[in-house]
């Protein structure tokens, strides 16, 4: 028996998935009649999206079904970040949406004093983008996740690699 536990804390986003519920969010929007001969489109490039269509009325009509395509994949919404609206050419106007991958050191450093603060009695070592949990005990470990899923944070989370 491991007289140590541990688990990694993450913050990923599934290209994979994102790239799915993409084609999922066009193929609707080709079929719904009043995106009839819009330009809509939405396109992946490396970690960020971009959205365009006809008005900001129609851009956010896209974003939503874009949003219930990637809630129904599993992808974390928290970890998109909106950019503004802006004008494009040929009467269009689009907006970016960037993936955040991993977590940052400002919030690795929110969640070290949330769980010290916590008196559990756990370790905590940021490694790069995530973090890493060890403990005695499986229950304290389970206790310092049920903490973070309830943590107010702006990222999604996943546990990972517990052992």
């Amino acid at each position: 028996m491991a007289s140590e536990y541990s688990f990694d804390v993450v913050s990923k986003v599934d290209i994979q998935e994102v790239n799915n519920a993409v084609q999922q969010a066009l193929k609707e929007i080709e079929t719904r009649f009043d995106f009839k001969g819009s330009k809509s489109n939405i396109t992946l490039e490396d970690e960020q999206l971009v959205v365009a269509s006809d008005s900001d009325f129609k851009l956010k009509n896209v974003v939503d079904i874009l949003q219930s395509k990637l809630t129904k994949r599993g992808v974390p919404i928290l970890n998109m970040e909106f950019g503004k609206i802006e004008p494009a050419s040929g009467g269009t106007v689009r907006q970016n949406i960037k993936m955040k991958q991993g977590i940052d050191q400002e919030n690795s450093k929110k969640m070290n004093i949330l769980i010290r603060d916590s008196k559990i009695k756990v370790k905590s070592q940021i490694q790069g983008d995530q973090l890493r949990i060890t403990g005695k005990s499986k229950d304290d470990l389970q206790a310092i996740m049920t903490l973070l899923r309830g943590a107010d944070l702006p990222l999604e989370l996943q546990f990972i690699n517990y052992r």
